[in-house]
């Protein structure tokens, strides 16, 4: 059961008006890495989480918070979006600066928003849903949660430098605050989960893996490119994070199988075959009259 507190978990009020920096600020709402996204990535991970407890709350509690998140950012938008010019002359007649600001804002804000923020991106592209992952596997959904909230960070960290209105900033500050928050939160629970012996790496550890090509192919580092500057890294030699192996350099990559030869396609694809010639078409035309 959900409810709805009217307070803001923290305020959202900038300023002064900035329709061209609320079209930038979509993007820390509906895109990739957005507010949005981790909202629903969160709540959907707890939703499915079939292990009563703390990980079920760890994920819908900050997939709640996030949802507050999305909130705030949308009343930040809103906020700029008031008294924003309609037309190129209401804005050179504002100040001089207001053409710019009417060339740089998003139309949609208007028209489609009636001056208010949209489930969208920077550049207007909607939100959709295939951003959101919830695979059931823990360990799988909490690392890809610490690179959520590292690549929302970065981007939010992009716009503290977008924007002088000091109270947009005092949000973002906050945003940034809790992002560092949730990052160190999520490395937290990859170790927790380890701890509690449910999953480890690699994922998914309960896989019967082949002992023959752990050995030959499970940690040997491949070498593609010219000299051996990747040697000096710590994936190429020494124990692997897993604990279950040694890193090995292969700068010799060799293949394992011939060049595949395929057979020809069904004719009734008429896709271009090898040393088939006129019977295929005869045959094709014979089926079909």
């Amino acid at each position: 059961m959900f409810s709805h507190v009217k307070d803001l978990q923290f305020e959202a009020k900038p300023d002064g008006p900035d329709a061209a920096f609320a079209r930038r600020l979509q993007e820390v709402l509906g895109g990739k890495w957005g507010e949005m996204t981790v909202a629903n990535q969160y709540l959907f991970q707890g939703w499915n989480c079939r292990l009563p407890g703390k990980y079920k709350d760890l994920l819908l509690d900050v997939g709640t918070e996030e949802m507050g998140h999305v909130e705030m950012i949308v009343t930040m938008i809103t906020r700029l979006l008031d008294n924003a010019p309609l037309s190129m002359s209401e804005g050179i007649a504002d100040n001089p600066g207001g053409a710019a600001t009417f060339a740089a804002s998003n139309p949609a804000h208007f028209i489609h928003g009636g001056g208010g923020a949209l489930p969208a991106d920077a550049n207007g592209v909607p939100w959709n849903g295939s951003f959101v992952t919830a695979s059931g596997n823990l360990l799988a959904d909490f690392q890809l949660n610490v690179t959520a909230e590292a690549q929302g960070r970065l981007q939010v960290a992009r716009l503290f430098n977008m924007t002088d209105d000091p109270g947009v900033k005092q949000m973002l500050r906050f945003l940034l605050a809790r992002d560092t928050m949730h990052q160190n939160m999520w490395l937290a629970a990859i170790e927790q989960l380890k701890e509690d012996g449910l999953e480890d790496m690699p994922v998914p550890e309960a896989f019967p893996d082949s002992s023959e090509f752990t050995e030959e192919f499970g940690y040997t580092y491949l070498s593609f490119s010219s000299g051996t500057d990747a040697n000096e890294g710590r994936w190429a030699s020494g124990p692997t994070p897993d604990g279950k192996g040694e890193f090995r350099y292969g700068d010799s990559p060799r293949a394992n199988a011939p060049e595949p030869v395929l057979p020809p396609g069904d004719p009734r694809l008429y896709g271009t075959n090898p040393g088939v010639g006129g019977s295929v078409v005869n045959t094709v035309k014979s089926k079909l009259t």
